[in-house]
């Protein structure tokens, strides 16, 4: 042995599936073995008693012979007995016949020279009017299977006649019928280690090789990543019934996924049994779940051309939405305020010159203009609105419609006096209507482009509702408008902003829906109810 080698390197365990052929084939042998030696048991048995009852069947014939029964009777010895026994022994092929009187001396043998001499075996059974059937006795003649029945003259038992057959002959019987039972159990025998053989390839074939200590790693290994990977993962089989998750697809789904409860029947976004259904492969197909956008891919899985079901991966986009909605609200003040300090600077480089020309009177009245303009474009956010998130979106949408020549302005009844309890989901509901708001409003007809938000506080609900000037919602639309991927716009990626706001108002247990799809005068009104979003204000906490 070379050293740090452990010992079982140089004997390596054997395969399992070898194991299984070899104790199948040892218990094939084993029942097979048992089988043969019951049978031979039973052979014997029986064979013994056939040759049992074919002695006492001649030995009742030649004991109801009215020449036996006088001769015996007269306690007569040879003659017509002899004669008889002769007879009889030659055309039956029995090993003897013997005939004795009611003193068990024989009065009829094989052997004239035992005739007169008392037997060599009891027969007091016989004697005594009872028959004996099949005992294996050792006599003059040898050892042999023997019958004795008694010789009566009315009611008087005068003597017995006993019939044997060599034990030779039984052996011999034995011997043939032994050989056929073997032949038998070895074509089992075959039978079995065939079997056996076939069912340890098929074994070998299902499990492709691999040996139980390779199947339960495998399992674990399995479990690991289904359970260690922060994707969900959902696994269905060629009927679209669920075989394989892990906790991360139920979390993001926000749905139980039994094993083996079939797709269609669950709760999920259209798009993902739209994935399942088609078989194509997916590449980050966006669907909504709950108050989640999640990444969709999905691929068919098959083995020899055969179909064997799809695996779909889940990816959770909420938080990178969240961040580019914020990304973006600060990319607009950011553009705004871009816009405002060039605007600032142009209108800087003006005074400067009139100043530096001399012309202090039109200066003064340029920057008493500036000053009135300013004045009259202020926005008093802060009556209305007084939470700071709100305020903060309103701004920046109302810069980026600034800046693409629209007006974005909030409704004269508006009056929200209290703080957001969720800012996110606030920011989701409207930040989506208002910006569906102003692509319609820039896509329609009417000039000038207008957005009006109104926003209601009413207890803790809020209450939320977006107009524009825009040509409103087609018939064909308006009953599909909240489903995933309905979209009035060209360029792909769209179609989600009303199912995710909606998504978010459920959340609340609030809703959003179109409560007038537009008409000649305004476009599309979008109306939201968010229950519990608000938080009390200082004064009624204090109250």
């Amino acid at each position: 042995m070379f050293p740090g080698m452990p010992k079982w390197a140089l004997f390596p365990r054997m395969r399992f599936t070898r194991q299984v052929l070899l104790l199948q084939i040892g218990v094939v042998v084993l029942v097979v073995g048992l089988g043969v030696a019951l049978v031979s048991s039973l052979l014997r048995t029986t064979l013994s008693e056939q040759y049992g009852e074919r002695a006492l069947a001649i030995a009742r014939s030649v004991a109801a012979d009215p020449v036996v029964v006088a001769g015996a009777a007269a306690r007569q010895q040879g003659g017509p007995l002899e004669e008889r026994v002769q007879a009889v022994t030659r055309s039956t092929s029995a090993l003897f016949v013997v005939i004795t009187d009611d003193h068990e001396i024989r009065l009829a043998h094989p052997t004239p020279s035992q005739i007169g001499k008392r037997v060599s075996t009891s027969a007091q059974e016989a004697l005594a009017g009872n028959d004996v059937v099949s005992a294996v006795q050792h006599g003059t003649l040898g050892l042999s299977v023997r019958s004795k029945t008694p010789i009566r003259q009315g009611d008087r038992v005068v003597g017995e006649v006993s019939v044997g057959f060599d034990i030779d002959e039984l052996t011999g019987d034995f011997n043939r019928w032994l050989a056929l039972t073997l032949v038998f159990g070895g074509g089992a025998l075959l039978l079995g280690a065939g079997a056996s053989a076939l069912l340890n390839r098929r074994l070998r074939r299902v499990t492709h090789g691999l040996e139980p200590h390779e199947l339960t790693e495998l399992l674990y290994e399995r479990e690991a990543v289904l359970h260690g990977i922060g994707e969900g993962v959902l696994a269905v089989d060629a009927q679209q019934r669920v075989t394989v998750r892990n906790d991360e697809a139920e979390r993001l789904l926000g749905t139980p996924l039994p094993v083996g409860a079939p797709l269609p029947e669950l709760d999920l976004s259209p798009r993902v049994h739209k994935a399942v259904a088609e078989g194509l492969p997916v590449d980050n197909l966006l669907a909504v779940a709950g108050n989640r956008v999640l990444v969709i891919n999905s691929r068919a899985v098959k083995r020899d051309e055969r179909s064997l079901g799809t695996v779909l991966t889940f990816r959770d986009r909420t938080d990178l939405d969240s961040l580019t909605r914020e990304l973006d609200g600060i990319r607009s003040l950011s553009d705004g305020l871009r816009a405002q300090r060039h605007e600032f600077a142009n209108r800087l480089h003006t005074l400067s010159g009139l100043l530096q020309l001399g012309h202090h009177a039109e200066a003064e009245e340029y920057l008493q203009t500036l000053t009135d303009t300013t004045a009259s474009r202020a926005e008093p956010l802060g009556d209305q609105v007084a939470d700071p998130y709100l305020q903060a979106l309103l701004v920046a949408k109302t810069e980026q419609a600034h800046e693409k020549g629209m007006e974005l302005r909030l409704a004269d009844d508006s009056w929200v006096p209290a703080t957001l309890t969720d800012p996110i989901a606030a920011g989701t509901v409207i930040g989506n209507l208002v910006d569906n708001a102003l692509h319609a409003a820039r896509m329609g007809a009417r000039r000038p482009a207008w957005v009006e938000v109104g926003l209601l506080a009413d207890g803790s609900a809020l209450h939320v509702s977006v107009v524009d000037s825009g040509s409103g919602i087609p018939s064909s639309l308006q009953k599909t408008l909240f489903d995933e991927g309905v979209s009035t716009k060209l360029s792909p990626g769209h179609g989600l902003g009303l199912a995710l706001a909606r998504q978010a108002a459920r959340a609340h247990d609030g809703d959003v829906w179109l409560a007038d799809p537009g008409g000649t005068t305004t476009g599309a009104l979008f109306v939201a109810k968010l229950p519990g979003l608000l938080a009390d204000r200082p004064e009624e906490a204090d109250a």
